[in-house]
């Protein structure tokens, strides 16, 4: 009873006491279990209509990108916001401003969503193969182990999020690049001005 207490205290649901207490998890898995079902909460938090006024975008959308799953609740029942999804919001909105259609960006959100969830456990099931399991079988004490998982993850979590966001810039850029050469639809704005652009004419 007290293992269950301990774990309790850390925020495990119950489905994860239960992998513990059966042995599927390691004593050594705790901190990084602690670290994914527990992640720092934000310094501030808003209700979903204080979410809504202050981004500006109306409470129904809000709701409907919550269920796509492009924005996502932090804690609570009723279910609060990190107030940093006020900017995230704004550039949503920026964005339509440009002359994206609601519908359109909406269907390119939901596949990005869907896109980074079978990347995100590509990822995780690497993880676990490469770096988790063989950390285990080294059979350092579980302190040093549980140390050493968390860094370990810490580390391609970081990595992660540099590899996809940059990636994801350049390949945009380079689709955008080969449109305008092939002459098929509207040319995407240079990133950087082209030599001899402001030259007088000869």
């Amino acid at each position: 009873m007290r293992r269950i207490r301990q774990l309790q205290a850390r925020g495990f649901s119950l489905a994860l006491i239960g992998r513990f207490l059966s042995g599927e998890l390691e004593p050594s898995d705790e901190a990084l279990v602690a670290a994914v079902s527990t992640p720092d909460q934000p310094d501030a938090t808003l209700s979903a209509e204080a979410l809504a006024e202050r981004s500006g975008v109306p409470l129904p959308l809000l709701l409907t990108l919550r269920e796509t799953g492009l924005l996502g609740p932090v804690e609570g029942d009723p279910p609060r916001y990190p107030a940093s999804d006020v900017e995230l919001l704004r550039v949503g909105l920026r964005i339509l401003e440009v002359g994206i259609p609601l519908s359109e960006l909406l269907r390119l959100g939901q596949g990005f969503v869907e896109a980074s969830d079978r990347l995100a456990q590509s990822a995780v099931d690497c993880f676990d193969r490469y770096v988790r399991e063989p950390i285990q079988n080294v059979g350092d004490p579980a302190d040093v182990t549980a140390a050493r998982l968390t860094s370990a993850f810490d580390a391609l979590l970081g990595a992660s999020a540099t590899l996809v966001g940059r990636t994801f810039t350049r390949r945009l850029l380079a689709r955008a690049r080969a449109r305008a050469e092939g002459g098929g639809g509207a040319v995407a704005p240079a990133t950087a001005p082209i030599a001899g652009a402001d030259a007088p004419a000869g």
